[in-house]
C-alpha cells in the first residue's frame, strides 16, 4: 500500500507528518512512501533527504491520492476531495468538537484514524500524540515566558549586586506541566506547582519543584484526567491559584482536556493582583484558555503590565523535533496494525487502541467509541486484618552479637601468640578498624564507588609486603603470600580502572 505525506495546507503549520527517519521505518514495514514536493521544507527536511531514505517525491494530487494519507490536522474539504473512496486518513481530528469532519469523511468513504484519540493505556503510550506534543509545548512555554519576562531566571551574585531567581508557578502536572517544571528548574528558577490530583505531588517534587496542594483536591477519573471539581473544590483552587500567581513572576497554565472547553483558572481579578512585568503563558489558549484575558494566538499586556501569552502553536515553534515525535507516533501505530510487515494496513476493531482511534470506517461513523478503562492511578487497597502472631522472645545481647565475641577471641589469640614486638602493631590495627568504620559509614552511599576506587589502591601496600615474604622457607607462608599478591593486585588494578571510567564520564567528546 502507498502512504502519502502531503504538504500541510495550512501555511502556518510548520510540522510535517513524516520525517526522513520515520519514512525509512515505514518502508521497512513494507509500505511505499509518496512525499509531496516541499512537504518538509518548513521543518528543515528538504526533498533530497526523503529520496535518500527511500521515498518518492511527487506532486500534490499524487500524495493525496495514496491509499493512506498522513496529515497533522484534518484538511479542508477541497483536499478531502482529492482522496479516493476507500482511502484512509490518519491525522488529529478532534472528533468531539468537529462533527462536520466526521460527516465529510463518511460521505467520501474515507476511513478516519484520529491520532488524538489514542487511549491512555500503557501499551499505547508510544502512539500518544497528545503527550508527545505536550512535552515539547511545555518546554517551549518556558522559553516564551523567559523571552517575555525580560529578566534572568537564575539568581546571580555579581560585583554590581545580587539578582534573585525568578519564581515560576505551574498549574497542572500533566505531561506539559512536568516538561515546563523541568525546563524552568534547569534554568535556575524557583518552581512551584499545583495539580488537582494529589497523587502527582511525588512527580512534581522529583522534577525539582515544590508542590503546593489544593485544600480539597479532586481525584483522577477513569479517562486519565481529573474528575470535575465540586463548587467548593473549585473555589478553594481558584483562591490558591490567585494567591500563588500574585507571588510569582511567571505563571504557566496547562489545564487542557481534549474535546472540552478549557476551564478558567485565573480570572481578571487574579491577573490584576499580579506584579507588573509578570508573565502568564496560557497553554490551553487553543481551547478557550485558562486565563480570562487570554487572546488565542496573541500576546496581550494588561493595564497593570502583565503579559499574557496565548500562542496556540507552541509545539510548532520547534518543528523539526515535533515532526520527528509525531512521525514516530505514527510509526508505532503502524507497527501495531502491520503485524506481518507486508505493507498492508490491518484494522482490528477488537483491539481497544484501534477501536478508540477509528472515528469513521468507509461510510460509517464510529464515534464516539465505547468507554475504556485507562491506566489511571490504582486505588489504594484496604488493608486486610492480619492475625497477630505471638511475639518472639527478645534475644539476649550475646545472641545478637555473637560474631563480635568470636572476632574478639580470634584477635586476642593472635596477640597472645604473636612475637612480643608486634603488640604495638595490633593496637594500631584495632584503632584503624574503628576509625575506618566510622569514616566509611559517614560517607553518603552515592560516593562509595569513587571512594573505594581510590582506597583500593592502598592494597599496593599489601602487594609490597607480600613480595618481601616470598623468600620465606615456610610453604604455608609462600601459599598465603601468593594469594595476598593476587587478591591485592585485583584491588589495585580494579580501583584504577573504576577511577578511569568515572573520570571519562566528565570528559567532553
Amino acid at each position: 500500500m502507498q502512504i502519502g505525506v502531503p504538504r500541510e495546507p495550512d501555511a502556518s503549520q510548520a510540522l510535517v507528518a513524516a520525517t526522513p527517519d520515520t519514512v525509512g521505518k515505514l518502508i521497512k514495514l513494507g509500505y511505499e512512501l509518496l512525499v509531496e514536493r516541499g512537504a518538509g521544507d518548513r521543518a528543515s527536511f528538504p526533498d533530497h533527504l526523503y529520496e535518500e531514505a527511500g521515498a518518492k517525491v511527487v506532486e500534490t494530487d499524487d500524495a493525496w491520492g495514496a491509499d493512506i494519507v498522513f496529515a497533522l490536522d484534518t484538511p479542508p474539504t477541497e483536499y478531502l476531495d482529492k482522496m479516493r473512496n476507500g482511502a484512509t486518513l490518519v491525522a488529529r481530528m478532534a472528533p468531539g468538537r468537529n462533527e462536520q469532519t466526521l460527516q465529510a469523511l463518511a460521505q467520501r468513504g474515507i476511513t478516519g484514524l484520529a491520532m488524538d484519540m489514542v487511549p491512555r493505556i500503557s501499551r499505547a503510550q508510544s502512539m500518544d500524540v497528545l503527550s508527545s506534543m505536550a512535552n515539547i509545548a511545555g518546554y517551549r512555554a518556558v522559553i516564551e515566558a523567559a523571552t517575555q519576562f525580560g529578566r534572568l531566571f537564575t539568581g546571580q551574585v555579581t560585583a554590581a549586586g545580587k539578582m534573585p531567581p525568578a519564581t515560576v508557578y505551574v498549574i497542572g502536572a500533566g505531561v506539559a506541566g512536568l516538561a515546563a517544571i523541568g525546563t524552568a528548574n534547569s534554568m535556575g528558577a524557583i518552581v512551584n506547582a499545583t495539580d488537582v490530583r494529589q497523587e502527582t505531588a511525588e512527580q512534581v517534587e522529583s522534577m525539582g519543584a515544590n508542590f503546593v496542594a489544593i485544600p480539597a483536591p479532586a481525584q483522577e477519573s477513569s479517562d486519565g484526567y481529573a474528575k470535575e471539581m465540586t463548587a467548593d473544590q473549585a473555589a478553594a483552587a481558584a483562591k490558591l491559584y490567585a494567591e500563588q500567581a500574585a507571588l510569582s513572576d511567571v505563571v504557566i497554565t496547562t489545564a487542557n482536556i481534549p474535546g472540552r472547553k478549557s476551564p478558567i483558572l485565573l480570572d481578571a481579578q487574579a491577573i490584576a493582583n499580579m506584579k507588573p512585568g509578570s508573565v502568564v503563558v496560557d497553554m490551553a489558549a487553543a481551547n478557550g484558555g485558562n486565563c480570562e484575558l487570554t487572546v488565542p494566538g496573541e500576546v496581550v499586556t494588561t493595564e497593570n503590565g502583565v503579559k499574557i501569552v496565548g500562542y496556540t502553536d507552541l509545539a510548532g515553534r520547534l518543528p523539526a523535533q515535533a515532526s520527528q515525535l509525531y512521525g514516530q507516533n505514527l510509526v508505532n501505530f503502524f507497527k501495531l496494525t502491520t503485524p506481518n510487515k507486508d505493507g498492508l494496513l490491518h484494522l482490528d476493531l477488537d483491539d481497544v487502541v484501534v477501536r478508540q482511534m477509528a472515528v469513521t470506517l468507509n461510510n460509517d461513523i464510529l464515534f464516539p467509541p465505547p468507554p475504556v478503562q485507562v491506566s489511571a492511578a490504582p486505588a489504594a487497597k484496604k488493608a486486610e486484618p492480619v492475625a497477630q502472631a505471638e511475639p518472639e522472645p527478645e534475644k539476649s545481647w550475646i545472641a545478637k552479637n555473637w560474631w563480635m565475641l568470636v572476632a574478639g577471641a580470634v584477635f586476642a589469640a593472635l596477640i597472645m601468640t604473636a612475637p612480643p614486638g608486634m603488640t604495638s602493631h595490633f593496637i594500631v590495627f584495632a584503632l584503624a578498624v574503628v576509625v575506618g568504620f566510622y569514616v566509611i559509614t559517614s560517607v553518603t552511599h552515592s560516593l562509595h564507588t569513587p571512594l573505594m576506587s581510590v582506597t583500593n589502591a592502598i592494597s599496593g601496600i599489601i602487594v609490597v609486603g607480600a613480595l618481601l615474604q616470598v623468600p620465606a622457607d615456610s610453604v604455608a607462608v609462600k601459599v598465603l603470600t601468593f594469594f595476598a599478591i593476587v587478591v591485592a593486585s585485583i584491588n589495585v588494578f580494579g580501583g584504577f580502572t573504576v577511577t578511569h571510567r568515572m573520570l571519562k564520564m566528565f570528559q567532553r567528546s
